[in-house]
């Protein structure tokens, strides 16, 4: 029997790129023969991150709705036509035995290829609202992997299983980490630290909401470690310099970021669904700020799938840049609340979802596992 073939599709964000490898390298610890071959955007960051992982990787030229810009939008017929032509293509080269599809926009034309071709695929719908092009393609697809309850609002229950969102397992062992973290990024063990992530690219709010009340928490002898995002950084430095303080970290990007994990006490993020699946694993106080920026206001209701089981605070965009500070503080100096959000948040922890979806695909390819 010929090794398994498997294509997997989408990426834009590291939301999507991050656990479509971490479900490639599940199938390689399952399958060590396994063919894997990832489709991507041209020009998108699983360009250079897939290669980075070891896997091969196929750009389509595409890219999404550009709002508030009628001529930037006027080749995307023939981006989506050429996209689609290619997509059908690899199908026909590659002869998949099963193709996953994480989300992005390099999905749904390999997907749609896919359902065209009658080859089995696999839809893996990270956020609790689904996009458009995974509502659209679910009906045909062989399983539906998700990380939140009520999903058969947008999908065929039949089809569905919760298996939560695959993460980097590195990023998430922390382990009797606190004392190294402390020491890599230069912090007193013993005091308290605010750990604040807009991810690789950063967030302009969360920049913004820390950069006001700076000075509030240096007053309370309070850490931070602060990850600007590569758009931020320079013009904070610029503003702040290097050593703004000796209790303040500012860092562009986090190389290390189960030490960062690892080292903090309460930790300000977004909420992407990759991102809230780590911190589900890593049991901490997080206040969480979701972008306004995403399709369907997805990130929000991410957050409320936390808030209603009492495991998370949210702070809305608007109303960040003047309470987000204050509300950090408070949760640092509360004992029991803080207690009480770790201990809800990793009650929603799903574990080893990488595997669990690569047994999926093996099983839609026909392999016995």
């Amino acid at each position: 029997m010929r090794p398994t073939r498997i294509i997997i599709s989408g990426g834009g964000t590291g939301g999507h790129i991050f656990p479509a490898i971490a479900i490639a390298n599940a199938l390689r610890r399952m399958e060590p023969a396994c063919e894997i071959l990832f489709v991507g955007a041209n020009g998108r960051m699983e360009m250079e991150k897939v290669p980075s992982a070891g896997y091969k990787i196929v750009g389509l030229n595409i890219s999404g709705i550009q709002r508030g810009s009628i001529t930037k939008n006027l080749g995307l017929p023939f981006k989506l036509i050429g996209s689609l032509r290619k997509a059908f293509n690899l199908i026909s080269e590659f002869k998949p035995d099963v193709v996953v599809g994480v989300g992005g926009y390099a999905s749904g034309p390999i997907l749609f290829a896919a359902s065209w071709k009658n080859v089995p695929y696999l839809i893996q719908e990270q956020n609790s609202y689904a996009g458009i092009t995974n509502k659209k393609l679910g009906g045909k697809a062989g399983k539906i992997c998700v990380a939140f309850d009520d999903m058969e609002q947008f999908f065929p229950k039949a089809k569905i299983l919760k298996t939560g969102n695959p993460v980097r397992k590195d990023v998430v062992d922390i382990a009797n980490k606190h004392f190294s973290g402390a020491e890599l990024l230069k912090l007193d063990p013993l005091k308290k630290t605010i750990l604040v992530t807009g991810g690789s690219l950063g967030a302009g709010t969360l920049n913004k909401s820390i950069e006001k009340h700076l000075q509030q928490i240096i007053d309370a002898d309070v850490q931070l470690v602060w990850q600007t995002g590569k758009y931020y950084y320079q013009g904070i430095i610029d503003r702040l310099g290097l050593n703004a303080h000796p209790n303040v970290r500012i860092l562009e990007f986090l190389n290390r970021m189960d030490l960062a994990y690892a080292a903090a006490d309460v930790i300000i993020s977004r909420a992407g669904a990759g991102t809230i699946a780590e911190l589900c694993l890593i049991e901490k106080p997080v206040i969480l700020v979701p972008s306004p920026n995403v399709a369907e206001d997805h990130q929000t209701k991410n957050a409320l799938a936390l808030v209603k089981n009492n495991a998370a605070l949210m702070i809305a965009d608007r109303s960040a840049e003047d309470t987000l500070v204050t509300e950090a503080l408070a949760l640092l100096n509360s004992k029991t609340r803080s207690a009480e959000f770790a201990a809800n948040i990793g009650k929603m922890a799903m574990r080893d979802s990488d595997e669990i979806i690569a047994t999926e695909v093996l099983k839609l390819a026909g392999r016995t596992v």
